[in-house]
């Protein structure tokens, strides 16, 4: 069993950064696959970006390529979203995803984080 626990969320203007974390519970953080997606209201979840167990890749949504970016401490058990040059549409409810063995882009997570929200004001 992982358990997850997002934070760092919070209201930011529009041009402004956030970095999100990631904790993970057990001993074997370093065989997951992270990722993280995020829900706007009146929208499905969406994959946002993703970092392989290995850590050797990482994948990027069109949306956020060049903004984005996603890192991991296995030391920590924890992954990072860092959130740069943030805009209105950004603005959601980012989930932490965790995937045995996982790549860089994954669909069915095997665990999810609580989530955390990010507003993003113009």
């Amino acid at each position: 069993q992982v358990q997850l626990v997002e934070s760092g969320g919070g209201l930011v203007q529009a041009g402004g950064s956030l970095r999100l974390s990631c904790a993970a519970s057990g001993r074997t953080f370093s065989s997951y696959g992270m990722g993280w997606f995020r829900q706007a209201p009146g929208k499905e979840r969406e994959f946002v970006i993703g970092i392989s167990w290995t850590g050797g890749s990482t994948s990027y949504a069109d949306s956020v390529k060049g903004r984005f970016t996603c890192s991991r401490d296995n030391a920590k058990n924890t992954v990072y979203l860092q959130m740069n040059s943030l805009k209105p549409e950004d603005t959601a409810v980012y989930f932490c995803a965790a995937k045995f063995r996982g790549g860089s882009v994954f669909v069915t997570p095997d665990y999810w984080g609580q989530g955390t929200q990010v507003t993003v004001s113009s």
